[in-house]
């Protein structure tokens, strides 16, 4: 069987101690992605393109392991033998296995800090152990107060050696979702599935230029770190948000008001620095800021009408309260002709019609045409 299996890398050499101490889990994974690495680079550039891949391969870790020059001098001499454009495809091939292997390792951290999240005894780093350990040290009145006066305050930048594209980045992302799949795949016709899928996106890797041709303009920076926020941080925080609140309030999570307030404070310098760049005008910087409210607007119009098309209550059974009643005329005196069309859609559902409104005055702000905010209720909006 074709294989560019990582776990190979160490067979028989000084590193096979610290290979049997990193979890076997991690070392699967590994070996499997490497696997359909070796696949993808067979069917696509034939057996001879992986044969040159392993010469060269094997011979890195005899330089890497070897004494004296003889064996680096031997390494040298296989890249050498190689014409420029085999040796830009087996350098394209061993970008692809780190990309698969430093992925891995990120999976399995996740994995890891997921099974100690579920095992209470393994949970000493937690928020909530740590929060007790606080109220130990200064009371539990001192510690409640630094609880509400809680920041993270993280400020995105551009990492001025990142040459990796939004492309190769966003197959990475999808690469990971269908390993999260593969582990909780519960029969064979469901891992068959996800293989094929792992293989179509790791032969679309191989494929993929892995750098950029041109220099990444300010605003190519921001829209890079507007796509990890897309599919990480508008998704990740609120989860962080109740996690917290659970941990806290046990079954009373959701009944009652949320213990911590919302302690994250989102920045970013991309676009916006005045670092001494000379790309880095006004104009860039208001495009910056135009592209973030973009994501951000786009995304809570998403989150607002996937609740909004949930909640299809029947008027009869669950009437709005006075606060939900009070801002539905709001919105019908703002704009009648919407609240009318949203009616037609809704009827008896006025907590559907409500967040429905929301969403599309989100994205009448985000579109450049909402001359008003949306209006804000004074109190609660429960039933």
């Amino acid at each position: 069987m074709t294989t560019f299996d990582g776990a190979r890398w160490a067979e028989g050499s000084t590193r096979s101690d610290i290979r049997e101490a990193v979890d076997a889990d991690l070392r699967e994974d590994v070996s499997y992605l490497g696997n359909l690495l070796g696949r993808v680079l067979t069917e696509s550039g034939g057996e001879e393109l992986f044969r040159d891949v392993e010469r060269v391969r094997l011979a890195v870790i005899g330089a890497y392991e070897g004494e004296g020059d003889a064996s680096v001098e031997q390494a040298q001499a296989q890249v050498d033998s190689l014409d420029q454009a085999r040796a830009e495809e087996v350098a394209r091939a061993f970008t692809c296995y780190f990309h698969l292997s430093n992925l891995a390792e990120e999976h399995h951290r996740v994995r890891v800090l997921k099974r100690r999240g579920s095992d209470a005894s393994d949970a000493s780093d937690s928020l909530p152990a740590t929060l007790a350990v606080l109220t130990d040290e200064v009371g539990a009145d001192a510690a409640a107060e630094r609880l509400q006066n809680l920041r993270f305050h993280p400020v995105l930048t551009a990492h001025p050696t990142e040459a990796r594209r939004r492309a190769v980045a966003s197959g990475i992302r999808r690469i990971s979702d269908l390993l999260e799949e593969r582990d909780a795949a519960v029969n064979d016709v469901a891992r068959d599935d996800t293989e094929r899928r792992l293989l179509e996106e790791i032969d679309t890797l191989w494929r993929t230029s892995p750098i950029r041709t041109t220099r990444p303009t300010p605003l190519d920076e921001v829209r890079t770190a507007m796509n990890v926020f897309d599919q990480t941080l508008f998704e990740v925080v609120p989860r962080v948000y109740r996690l917290l609140d659970d941990r806290l309030q046990g079954g009373q999570a959701g009944v009652n008001p949320a213990v911590a307030p919302a302690f994250l404070r989102l920045s970013s310098w991309i676009g916006g620095d005045r670092d001494g760049n000379p790309h880095v005008t006004a104009e860039v910087t208001r495009a910056a800021a135009e592209i973030a409210a973009e994501h951000v607007l786009l995304g809570l119009s998403r989150a607002t009408s996937r609740v909004g098309g949930t909640l299809t209550l029947d008027e009869d059974d669950t009437p709005a309260s006075p606060a939900l009643a009070a801002l539905a005329d709001t919105q019908r005196a703002l704009d009648g002709d919407l609240a009318s069309r949203i009616g037609i859609r809704s009827p008896q559902e006025s907590h559907r019609r409500v967040l429905l409104f929301v969403a599309a005055r989100i994205d009448a702000t985000r579109r450049g045409d909402a001359p008003s905010p949306t209006p804000r209720p004074t109190n609660s909006c429960s039933t």
